[in-house]
């Protein structure tokens, strides 16, 4: 499914080479009333008491809430969203309709990273800014999940500037707790830290920094402490990494 204008789709993907035979194409401003009017019901309901129905018709005017809403209702089974939207305005919508799974305190971003013919999960690098140890270890393991849904191995390092008490400090302290958490949460999972990225990745520098781990120099999942050195970090593999 693609939301928006069908003759500006059709065109754009003729100028493209696409083919669009078994794509279908929605149009939020010429949605059937009927469809239309139980997409606004069902979000008043899941907002209980929180949008009154004239606002949820404006909210739907937005691909971003309407296809949050095909999703939701079951006519689609997920949504690609981003290239020209903030991440704000292409989360917003899930955690305030969708929401997250019993169990899970907060969401979290991940990117997945292909290098030749490997694929990687960088997380999170896009909506937690400075997440304790419990919300770390969280997003450890959700990540992993999330590997394993997408045929990468849940192999987890928790990165970190120290590689095993290499360097002290409260930020190094917090990933070492959150890796101590992850572990007990997650027992079924390879799941490692604090280690750098290059004893994480290098398996010749893991044997030199981390020789008794099983997930150094060979990790798949790589959960940055913070969302400072998360969003830079995946901006530089995205860059440079052509």
């Amino acid at each position: 499914i693609i939301l928006g204008n069908k003759e500006v789709i059709l065109s754009s993907a003729q100028d493209l080479g696409f083919l669009m035979d078994k794509v279908e194409i929605i149009d939020p401003e010429t949605y059937p009333e009927d469809k239309k009017e139980a997409m606004v019901d069902a979000l008043v309901e899941r907002r209980k008491g929180k949008l009154a129905k004239e606002d949820a018709y404006e909210w739907i005017k937005n691909v971003n809430y309407f296809g949050t809403m095909l999703t939701y209702m079951g006519d689609a089974d997920a949504m690609v969203s981003g290239a020209i939207h903030s991440t704000g305005d292409t989360v917003r919508p899930a955690l305030q309709i969708i929401k997250t799974k019993p169990g899970v305190s907060r969401t979290s971003g991940a990117f997945i990273i292909f290098k030749r013919h490997e694929s990687y999960l960088f997380s999170d690098c896009a909506i937690n800014i400075n997440p304790s140890s419990q919300e770390l270890a969280e997003i450890a393991v959700e990540s992993a999940k999330t590997a394993e849904l997408f045929d990468i191995d849940p192999i987890v390092s928790l990165l970190s500037f120290s590689t095993k008490g290499s360097a002290k400090s409260e930020e190094v302290d917090k990933v070492v707790e959150a890796t101590r958490i992850a572990q007990e949460l997650a027992p079924e999972y390879q799941i490692d830290g604090e280690l750098q990225f290059d004893a994480s990745f290098v398996p010749t520098v893991a044997q030199l920094k981390a020789p008794e781990s099983s997930v150094a120099g060979n990790a798949r999942v790589f959960i940055f402490p913070d969302l400072q050195s998360g969003n830079i970090g995946y901006k530089i593999a995205q860059r440079l990494g052509k």
